[in-house]
């Protein structure tokens, strides 16, 4: 049993490592070609643009599929969990990198992946890749802690949850400025 929980939580693991290279190296960095980090610099541009399910189930195939003939060679079961690890992260994460940019956060965790994910996205493009975690920002020395996110105006209004009227709301006030 104690084998297939840490099949699992390996798939998991693998997940926030893949998250963090993918981010880095082939949206920003552009190594594996210019046509995924299109659509990403395009998210970037137009906060609550996400590139299509049809990109991102094809991007999926290809990374299960290289997974799935590494994972093969440790027993049919395990591999078959650390997959389902692996899934699961990169479900939470597409879940939680949609609410980040479309729902106001909920709890201590919402509200820091939301802050640092906002870093990355207003002036700090090199920093932060990690969503869900910053472990491997903190390995791979691009973590960035931010205490106040400078958010542009012309991307502010797609963040109605940070205001009050005109002005933030004032249990944003710490978290976030508008210029």
């Amino acid at each position: 049993m104690s084998t297939l929980c840490l099949a699992f939580a390996l798939g998991v693991v693998t997940w926030t490592l893949l998250e963090y290279l993918l981010h880095r190296f082939v949206f920003h960095e552009k190594r594996l070609g210019p046509w995924m980090a299109r659509d990403h610099l395009r998210h970037h541009a137009k906060v609550d643009w996400f590139v299509p399910l049809s990109t991102k189930l094809a991007l999926a195939a290809v990374i299960l599929s290289l997974l799935t003939l590494g994972a093969s060679f440790v027993g049919a079961l395990p591999a078959a969990l650390y997959l389902v690890g692996t899934v699961s992260g990169w479900v939470f994460y597409e879940v939680l990198h949609r609410r980040i940019h479309v729902a106001p956060p909920r709890g201590a965790y919402g509200t820091w992946a939301r802050r640092h994910h906002l870093a990355h996205h207003f002036g700090h493009a090199t920093k932060n890749h990690g969503v869900s975690s910053p472990f491997w920002d903190l390995v791979f020395g691009t973590y960035l802690p931010v205490a106040q996110v400078t958010v542009p105006r012309l991307h502010a209004h797609k963040f109605p949850w940070l205001f009050e009227g005109e002005t933030i709301a004032a249990r944003w006030q710490s978290h976030y400025r508008v210029v």
